[in-house]
């Protein structure tokens, strides 16, 4: 059985830096960015640890597929995904389901 994949935007405190990742656990992933457990890693050098967009995946193949996209094109076209989802950029870790 395939297990599923997300891809997440995550964004500093005043969205001036904006991360794209690829995780199977996305709940689990966002707990690490904002606990900081690797301090040497770009998130926690920046404070990037709110979650402002994710799309979910029946596989983490597509999930990769997905952020290879996301990361090959521009801030201008990443910050329109967010605002179509999330316009407030609002933190949406505390939505996520267990």
């Amino acid at each position: 059985m395939e297990k599923g994949g997300s891809t997440y935007i995550i964004s500093n405190k005043v969205n001036t830096v904006l991360y794209v990742g690829v995780t199977s656990n996305l709940k689990a992933r966002i707990f690490e960015h904002k606990n900081k457990v690797y301090p040497n890693s770009f998130s926690a050098r920046y404070n990037v640890d709110r979650l402002v967009y994710f799309e979910n995946f029946d596989s983490i193949e597509e999930a990769i597929h997905r952020e290879k996209q996301l990361k090959a094109g521009s801030r201008k076209k990443k910050e329109e995904l967010i605002d179509r989802m999330n316009k407030e950029r609002r933190d949406l870790y505390d939505e996520l389901e267990d």
